[in-house]
């Protein structure tokens, strides 16, 4: 059996823990020498993965160079996010590789929460994030990111408006368009028409990942966006709670009606431990979103406990990851996004393999 031939069967044994495939399936492997004296090969994941990667490289280096009889071996990880494939994307988004539904069926389960920590999380790991703030009757984007009240986008030509960026993430929102305690007491049109404008009217700049963070529920913003947006697919955020899994499953068949994949489900409060005695209580019921996720044919991204110090760490404008990036919720998050990022990645890649053709002579 040749040194290649070993090395490929080496990784097709090992997985790939953010997708539970073999790293032979998920990554694409780069042979740059392949002798006695030498084995020189970078492997590169379909996903934003830094801190993930250096781990891997660890494992991988100790498992190759226990199988071979080289002199030297030389190995590399690194990733590559290949865009989204669609036709016709407006100018505002052609260097967005995917655009991402931040979903649920309904309001209180901690979405803003979510969209804003995994979009940091994914900073961390070498990508380039943004936040579109599709939630017009109720944004909470710019206070979460800690943006000053009053910041207003700056603007191009009267056509063109340029996203807020804190911490890394560029952001767009109706809180930078109208005052704070000016209600949107707007009819359906006139909030698809805002979505349409911050979307398409923002100069996006390079992104890897855009996380659009849904309003509750499945009316006129989620049908322009499944309409109007070239979207890599949408992630649904619930609790373990009866009342919004109901709502979510409304969710996960409107984005399947829209032909949008439904990445995973992320399922928040899912366990309180008590500060006092570290009792731990599944408050919201139990179970709840591994049920959705197999029922629909999806994947469980993870759980989320019921912390007072997120809550905190939001209203002061600094999110779980940055605040205490130490802690084990931060930790949690950070593999959260990992997961949903190679979700990302092997959903375009198996999405983009062109069909074999076969042509017959009979």
């Amino acid at each position: 059996m040749s040194l290649k031939q070993k090395i490929n069967d080496y990784l097709s044994t090992i997985n790939d823990p953010n997708i539970n495939l073999p790293i032979a399936k998920v990554a694409r492997i780069e042979w740059l020498e392949c002798s006695e004296q030498l084995i020189k090969l970078n492997i590169i994941l379909p996903y934003a993965s830094s801190s993930f990667g250096n781990g891997l490289k660890t494992l991988l280096i100790a498992g190759i160079s226990g199988l071979l009889e080289a002199e030297k071996l030389e190995l590399e990880i690194s990733f590559e996010i290949l865009p989204f494939v669609s036709a016709d994307r407006p100018e505002a988004i052609q260097q967005v590789k995917h655009i991402i539904a931040i979903a649920s069926g309904k309001g209180g389960v901690g979405k803003s929460t979510t969209t804003v920590n995994l979009a940091l999380a994914l900073v961390k790991e070498g990508a380039k994030v943004g936040i579109l703030d599709a939630d017009i009757y109720g944004p909470s984007q710019a206070k979460m990111l800690g943006v000053k009240d009053g910041a207003r986008p700056e603007t191009e030509s009267e056509k063109w408006m340029f996203p807020i960026e804190a911490h890394g993430v560029k952001s767009m929102s109706i809180a930078y368009l109208v005052d704070a305690d000016q209600p949107m007491v707007w009819r359906g049109p006139m909030v698809s028409s805002a979505l349409q404008q911050m979307l398409f009217q923002t100069k996006w700049g390079e992104l890897d990942y855009l996380f659009v963070d849904m309003p509750p529920g499945t009316g006129d913003i989620h049908l322009t966006f499944s309409q109007q947006v070239p979207a890599s697919g949408a992630l649904i955020v619930t609790t373990p709670q009866d009342i919004a899994l109901l709502d979510a499953v409304k969710g996960i068949e409107m984005f399947r009606k829209v032909n949008i994949p439904v990445l995973g489900v992320i399922e928040n409060m899912a366990m309180h431990v008590c500060s006092n005695c570290g009792h731990e209580e599944a408050i919201f019921g139990e179970n709840g979103g591994s049920k959705i996720a197999e029922q629909y044919q999806s994947r469980l991204l993870g759980s989320m406990p019921l912390e007072r110090s997120i809550r905190e760490q939001l209203d002061a404008g600094k999110p779980t990851v940055l605040d205490d990036s130490d802690s084990l919720v931060a930790v949690r998050y950070q593999q959260l996004a990992l997961a949903l990022a190679a979700e990302i990645g092997i959903n375009n890649k198996q999405n983009s393999v062109v069909p074999e053709i076969t042509i017959s002579e009979e």
